[in-house]
């Protein structure tokens, strides 16, 4: 792999990103060069991966010299940020303007804009970085990573055209001295003598067709210096054990059918391993002793039978990147339709396709995307026809500069998602949520606005006003924790179920995707991997209150080998 000073790794969820950049860390310090490795994921493990507890600023990893890691915190670096503009005025302006700046921050768009300053520090500013060889940014699933890179010259761009000098951050946010930053980043970004773009997939058609996806949207941002990583193939060993030999098929046949504009990427490929790249305390923890212990699981079709008894409402699901949150809501909202309900299907997430995922359409299933692009410009022409109606030329010119800032679409967005949870009342809504971080950010909007609504209602969209109230009923809103019978999945879930309890929202259940402890096989490195993730099934046995799991299958064919061979 050739190997420039920055180095980004990206994919779909649950590809192995933060394995595979850890693993190229861990190379380069090993070989003595000095390393930053960075997370920009909002729901971060690298400290699970990685055995230490990591802040905003580099800390040594244990037993690895020259190798240094760091989070960046979105809600820590949006506080920095807050009191970095607000800071100043604190004594020298009367406390009610303070508390006008401070309200004026106290947004999503602040926690986004606060964040890619840090990343812009890291990225645009050589002197930050100036102690490490190499910095090697593990990033959040798709979606958010997409949106971070552009943003260099969406923010370049907004400022250069905002001669009013206003934006939804307020006028004392201090922006234009960022924009030489931010203009080092957009450049750094695009030199291909300096960054390397790493996109990392499974030997899966849905991966593989993201990570197309990401290399033709990465080429229109002018970043050509790209490579591959194939991780997770699977070579069975043992041509008796069907399961092993599906899987095997599968990864075959992806790699095949695998996009041209993929195939021409340097590559390198990393075979499934039988173990999860977690540390060795946890593989210390994997004990025969808990192999056997009883769980009490039950079906997804039982589960989703008694969701259907409320008669309407709206499904959530919810975790990981790469964990089957989309498999899972179309199942869903499949059944609830086939048993005559009507159902609409819908997604936050900016990189899922649930409607391609979504073969099978009972009449009373509608399915819909909530499209960035879509609501942004539904979202622009309703504020100017109404707040914009009546302004003389100059203060609707200061409203559409406003318009084009990148906040928009994260207004936009959340609007969008409260209408949808609205439908909820009168019909089922299923909805595929974007990964964890992106969620989170979207139900802290989603508090910071109802904050906004008891302190002034006038103005505020119905649907936004009950939208927390909605989300914190149990008997409307059913939200699924879905993940993998992995660490890491588990314990970001686990992070998740705590971080919806600090907004009073409960899980109704938890899913456990893709296993194969309720499957027979023989062959060895699935025996492996089914005798780790029964550790990791107990766990969660304990700590759930409803739990389904549900067998790994490949294809339709794979449900017939699964019925087969299912235990019992």
């Amino acid at each position: 792999m050739l190997l420039t000073r920055i180095l980004f790794f990206t994919g779909k969820g649950g590809v192995g990103k933060t394995s595979s950049a850890c693993a190229t860390a861990i190379e380069l310090a090993d070989a003595g060069r000095r390393v930053l490795l960075v997370s920009t994921d909002p729901a971060s493990n690298l400290d699970e991966v990685l055995g230490v507890t990591l802040s905003s600023t580099p800390t040594a990893v244990p037993g690895v010299p020259g190798l240094s890691a760091l989070n960046i915190d979105p809600m820590r670096a949006a506080e920095a940020y807050r009191e970095r503009v607000v800071g100043p005025y604190r004594g020298v302006l009367p406390e009610a303007a303070v508390a006008s700046i401070e309200e004026q921050l106290s947004g999503a768009c602040t926690v986004e804009i606060a964040a890619f300053d840090e990343f812009s520090k890291l990225l645009g500013d050589p002197g930050t970085t100036r102690d490490f060889d190499h910095v090697i940014f593990d990033t959040a699933p798709t979606g958010h990573t997409l949106r971070l890179l552009e943003l260099p010259a969406a923010w370049s761009t907004f400022i250069d055209a905002n001669v009013g000098g206003t934006s939804c951050l307020g006028p004392l946010s201090g922006l234009q001295a960022q924009q030489a930053l931010y203009a080092a980043s957009h450049a750094a970004l695009r030199d291909g003598n300096t960054t390397t773009l790493v996109l990392v997939a499974r030997p899966e058609e849905p991966s593989l067709r993201e990570a197309e996806r990401t290399r033709a949207e990465l080429a229109t941002l002018g970043m050509q210096h790209v490579q591959l990583i194939l991780n997770g193939l699977f070579t069975a060993s043992d041509r008796s054990d069907p399961i092993a030999v599906s899987m095997d098929a599968r990864a075959r046949h992806a790699v095949d059918s695998m996009p041209e504009g993929l195939r021409v990427l340097p590559r390198t490929e990393i075979p499934l391993l039988p173990f999860g790249l977690v540390g060795i305390d946890a593989l210390r923890r994997m004990r025969a002793d808990g192999l056997n212990e009883p769980m009490e699981d039950e079906s997804l079709d039982a589960l989703v039978t008694d969701i259907a008894r409320f008669g309407s409402g709206v499904v959530m699901t919810m975790g990981k990147g790469g964990v089957g949150k989309t498999t899972i809501a179309v199942r869903v909202a499949t059944q609830l339709a086939r048993g005559g309900a009507r159902v609409l299907l819908t997604t936050t997430d900016p990189a899922a396709h649930v409607e391609a995922a979504a073969t099978e359409r009972p009449a009373t299933l509608q399915v819909t995307r909530i499209d960035p692009a879509v609501e942004t410009r539904r979202y622009t022409e309703e504020v100017l026809a109404t707040a914009g109606d009546g302004l003389d030329a100059q203060g609707r010119a200061l409203l559409e500069e406003d318009l084009r800032s990148p906040c928009t679409e994260e207004i936009a967005v959340f609007r969008a998602f409260a209408e949808a949870v609205a439908h909820g009342e009168e019909q089922f809504v299923v909805i595929d949520t974007a990964p964890t971080g992106h969620t989170l950010l979207l139900l802290d909007a989603a508090e910071a606005y109802h904050r906004e609504v008891l302190r002034k209602s006038s103005g505020t969209p119905e649907a936004v006003q009950r939208l927390l109230p909605r989300l914190r009923d149990p008997r409307f809103t059913h939200v699924l924790l879905v993940t993998l019978p992995e660490a890491t999945p588990i314990h970001e879930a686990m992070q998740l179920e705590r971080d919806l309890a600090r907004a009073d929202i409960h899980p109704y259940a938890w899913v456990v995707n893709q296993c194969l402890s309720p499957l027979s096989v023989t062959d060895p490195v699935l025996r492996a991997r089914r005798r780790q993730e029964a550790t990791h099934l107990a766990e969660v046995a304990r700590h759930a209150g409803r739990l389904v799991i549900e067998p790994w299958h490949a294809t339709e064919a794979g449900r017939m080998i699964e019925a087969l061979q299912l235990r019992d």
